[in-house]
């Protein structure tokens, strides 16, 4: 395998590493029913975090070698859409969604000594975040698909 396919299998872990904890911890954190399950569900989120930022720096690092490499540089449409649409979901992600998952874990740190049911104020907070989170899921299946299809 030469740099270009080891460059590739790269970039394509990294997207994995980026997309993985996006799309699952959503669904884990859906199904908690008690502030135990939440809190854990939470506590995985907050230790899986570090995989999207690690993920991102060595996906832009291998995919701007590959553009090097292929002399492609930004001449491709699906490649520029690609690029736009990554830094608006790292706007929503880090942006809005982060944040707003801190206040929440805030939230449910404090109300786990108060027994068993979750909070009122938790509910109300995930339904102001989970269209912000189907919109981030989305962006990342339209790179995805850009990604692999490439149809401009």
């Amino acid at each position: 395998m030469g740099l270009f396919g080891l460059l590739l299998v790269l970039h394509i872990l990294a997207s994995i590493a980026i997309i993985g904890p996006a799309f699952v911890m959503p669904i884990i954190r859906r199904f908690a029913r008690t502030v135990g399950q939440l809190h854990f569900a939470l506590g995985i989120t907050t230790k899986l975090a570090v995989m999207p930022k690690i993920g991102g720096a060595v996906l832009i690092l291998t995919g701007v070698w590959l553009m090097i490499i292929t002399k492609m540089g930004l001449s491709q449409m699906w490649l520029n859409v690609s690029i736009l649409l990554s830094l608006l979901m790292v706007v929503m992600i880090d942006g809005w969604i982060e944040p707003r998952m801190k206040k929440i874990i805030k939230i449910i740190s404090e109300s786990q000594d108060q027994g068993n049911e979750i909070p009122a104020e938790f509910g109300l907070l995930i339904k102001k975040i989970t269209p912000v989170e189907t919109a981030a899921q989305l962006l990342m299946i339209a790179i995805l698909v850009l990604m692999v299809v490439k149809p401009f």
